[in-house]
């Protein structure tokens, strides 16, 4: 008998369009001989809705997929999800959900609390994985280096500008300011000046009361895709991210917008060094309690120096995906990358009640 999915998409961050492309891209891969999708969206106000599974979720031009507003109402609670008073019978949640409300612990209590297996890592690897500033130093504690950086609260900011400025030019331009609990570089500015400093800050904190202020690395961007196969946590082959000149960094538009970036795959770098990457790129998702999946970024500096930038819980997952691409590199297509989370998700042990 085929096991239901809620693919759930939409969400109330900023990564909400994101999230609805990467449904789109689990929906296509998903294997229907074995799986029954069910497509759940989040309005940007917070509101649940079942989804026609014809509802666009890809991107056209420079026009976003969204959730809208009104629908058939979904509801969550201990007997499961319910639509127009009747029980949808999921047996899996596949929460497609980046940033906030979504990848950071909050939806995943919520399915704990009613007993629904679900694709992705727990409670507590969610919530420390989506705040950067408390998952640098669980990576430097297990010997996987990160860039010098500190954190700057937004009332904090308000009370004393001179001593966080003063701080920051301590550090030495260029610096990247970021929200330290968003994705999709949203909100993340590089500044080469003090004059530039302030002003990043600000469009940080629009994003998140609480900024990352974090020493440029000047080097390669490296990725490494990390699986769950049938309990045992595998590296992907190693990819470097390169992109159009035009752009600062590895920025929003650049990621989806503009068709700007690339990934080589394989990297071009020493096979001892991928090993190295690949390696630590384990250690980061164990180091967190992760579990299903995980993507995860570092640099490679001029002098081979490999420095951890983040770990994403719930990466972008259409087929044009970074993730999906390291797995196809790999050997694991997309089609068998979704199975083997759904297959994960109903022998998850990393929660309280190994559910």
């Amino acid at each position: 008998m085929k096991k239901r999915v809620a693919i759930i998409c939409g969400g109330r961050s900023s990564e909400h369009e994101i999230s609805c492309t990467s449904a789109g891209g689990v929906l296509s891969a998903i294997d229907r001989n074995a799986y029954e999708p069910v497509l759940i969206g989040i309005s940007k106000s917070g509101k649940w809705f079942l989804l026609a599974q014809d509802h666009p979720l890809s991107i056209n031009g420079t026009t976003l997929p969204t959730v809208p507003e009104t629908g058939t109402a979904v509801t969550l609670g201990v007997d499961g999800f319910s639509a127009a008073g009747a029980n949808l019978n999921i047996d899996i949640a596949f929460p497609v959900l980046h940033g906030p409300y979504g990848e950071d612990g909050t939806i995943q209590g919520l399915f704990e609390m009613a007993d629904i297996p679900y694709v992705g890592s727990g409670v507590l690897a969610s919530a420390v994985a989506m705040d950067k500033s408390f998952a640098k130093p669980i990576f430097a504690s297990h010997g996987i280096k990160v860039a010098a950086g500190f954190v700057v609260r937004a009332n904090d900011w308000q009370k004393d500008r001179a001593a966080i400025q003063s701080a920051a030019d301590q550090l030495g331009y260029p610096v990247f300011v970021k929200p330290a609990r968003g994705g999709s570089s949203r909100g993340t500015t590089k500044v080469k000046s003090a004059s530039e400093f302030a002003a990043a800050l600000e469009e940080a904190h629009r994003f998140d009361p609480k900024a990352l202020v974090e020493q440029e690395i000047r080097g390669f961007e490296i990725e490494c895709a990390v699986l769950e196969i049938k309990g045992e946590v595998k590296a992907s082959l190693v990819g470097q991210i390169k992109i159009d000149a035009k752009y600062e960094f590895y920025d929003f538009e650049a990621k989806y917008l503009d068709g700007a970036t690339t990934i080589e795959l394989p990297a071009p770098i020493d096979q001892k060094v991928s090993d190295e990457i690949r390696a630590k790129a384990i250690a980061a998702f164990i180091s967190l309690g992760c579990s299903g999946l995980a993507r995860v970024d570092f640099f490679l500096t001029p002098n081979n120096e490999v420095i951890i930038n983040e770990l994403n819980t719930m990466p972008g997952f259409t087929a044009t995906s970074v993730f999906p691409k390291m797995w196809e590199a790999t050997g694991v297509s997309y089609s068998q990358t979704v199975t083997h989370l759904l297959q994960a998700a109903l022998t998850r042990n990393n929660a309280v009640l190994r559910n």
